[in-house]
């Protein structure tokens, strides 16, 4: 399926509201990604987006509508090499191919445009979906660790899945 990587723009309010107010996303996503998912949420998201110089979440953009997410973020201290990705994507295109896809342009993208060598993201164990976008994207498993993520009442085990940084980009 066709897909473009881009800027969010304020004229993706409705659409992004549209896709994100899903449980079925919002389960599996950090609790900064609240359900229901209002507008005001949509508003203060793509204020977010749009902040930070280089850019570091673009709008995955289906059918023209901003229908996910995808971010590249860099970390501070010690951890200055290191970046977290995370992304969702409506559930509506869910195992069709896009996010393995959009994932590996996001790690070109990091690579090229900070100063990391090791692009990471986390995951809930019960989130066999993620982890396949991950694999897929030549992601390796790093770490299992128990009991870490907290979420809706449960405790569940987080696995973090990393890439390297090719020699030649």
């Amino acid at each position: 399926m066709q897909f473009e990587l881009r800027p969010f723009q304020l004229s993706d309010l409705r659409s992004l509201v549209k896709h994100a107010n899903n449980y079925n996303i919002a389960k599996n996503l950090s609790n900064k990604f609240p359900f229901p998912y209002t507008q005001d949420d949509g508003i203060a998201f793509i204020n977010l987006a749009l902040s930070a110089t280089p850019q570091e979440i673009f709008a995955i953009v289906v059918n023209g509508e901003a229908a996910g997410s995808i971010g590249v973020h860099p970390q501070q201290d010690f951890y200055c090499k290191n970046a977290e990705m995370g992304y969702w994507i409506a559930e509506a295109y869910w195992g069709q191919g896009i996010v393995p896809e959009a994932v590996k342009l996001m790690l070109n993208y990091g690579f090229r445009t900070f100063e990391v060598t090791r692009i990471f993201a986390r995951t809930f164990d019960t989130n066999i979906k993620s982890q396949r976008v991950l694999e897929k994207a030549g992601f390796k498993l790093e770490a299992e660790l128990a009991g870490t993520f907290y979420k809706n009442g449960t405790v569940y085990d987080e696995l973090i899945y990393a890439v390297r940084k090719p020699a030649v980009l």
